[in-house]
């Protein structure tokens, strides 16, 4: 977070906005598992081979490797398209978000919570710098860490005070994503899928139009004049 431009600082608060959105809808609209929190389907899977629930396993295993399945897509992606990457992972979202909508209107289900799966861990490649993210926009433990660590740096009279406020924004996006999430699942059903499809296309042009902006191509690679620090995971 410390080497990305404002402009993309919002577009990231955005993203995370997104992925809490699509966590809560699938969460509260198919058994409590998650989209993008894959921790917590981790638990989930442990829990059911502990216990001997296997459809609950087996349902948390497929959510795991649709998620990873998503970060291996966006990883060739951001090879293939190099700095122009962050348009192309963000239009393959909305792709996959979009096809989930489909899905949702005509048998939901299971398939449905695969493809939000894929398309949130696909959405974690659009801030990578040498083939590692550097903005963690589906899991927010980092972000947390990072506030407490940079609070704790503020409080011992490191030069930076303000370094935790970006990760703040990042949380508080997420967060708002998802009590949006639950309220739009409330009144909508799995109709609110459509909404978020419709978000990552707006999404898409944004980051399509800032990342064409000369000065803005690579501009989560500012270099900073301290060294060695850290990000988000």
């Amino acid at each position: 977070m410390e080497r990305t431009e404002s402009p993309l600082i919002a577009v990231a608060v955005c993203l995370a906005a997104l992925a809490g959105f699509v966590d809560a809808l699938a969460f509260t609209s198919l058994g409590g598992f998650f989209a993008s929190f894959m921790s917590g389907n981790s638990t989930r899977l442990g829990v059911g081979l502990g216990q001997g629930i296997g459809g609950d396993a087996t349902m948390a295993a497929g959510l795991i490797l649709s998620f990873v399945g998503g970060v291996i897509v966006s990883s060739v992606l951001v090879r293939a398209a190099s700095e122009r990457h962050k348009a192309a992972v963000m239009a393959v979202v909305t792709v996959l978000l979009t096809l989930a909508a489909i899905v949702a209107s005509i048998s939901p289900g299971p398939f449905v919570l695969v493809l939000l799966a894929a398309a949130m861990g696909t959405e974690n490649g659009v801030f990578n710098r040498d083939g590692e993210v550097t903005i963690g926009l589906t899991y927010m433990t980092g972000s947390l860490v990072r506030i407490g660590q940079k609070l704790a740096g503020a409080l011992m009279g490191d030069r930076d005070r303000w370094g935790w406020v970006p990760y703040l924004a990042l949380w508080l996006g997420f967060l708002a994503g998802a009590v949006s999430g639950a309220a739009s699942q409330l009144r909508w059903g799995w109709n609110a899928l459509w909404l978020a499809a419709l978000i990552a296309a707006a999404l898409t042009i944004a980051i399509a139009r800032l990342t064409g902006w000369r000065g803005y191509v690579s501009a989560d690679i500012r270099p900073r004049p301290s060294p060695g620090s850290d990000v988000d995971g």
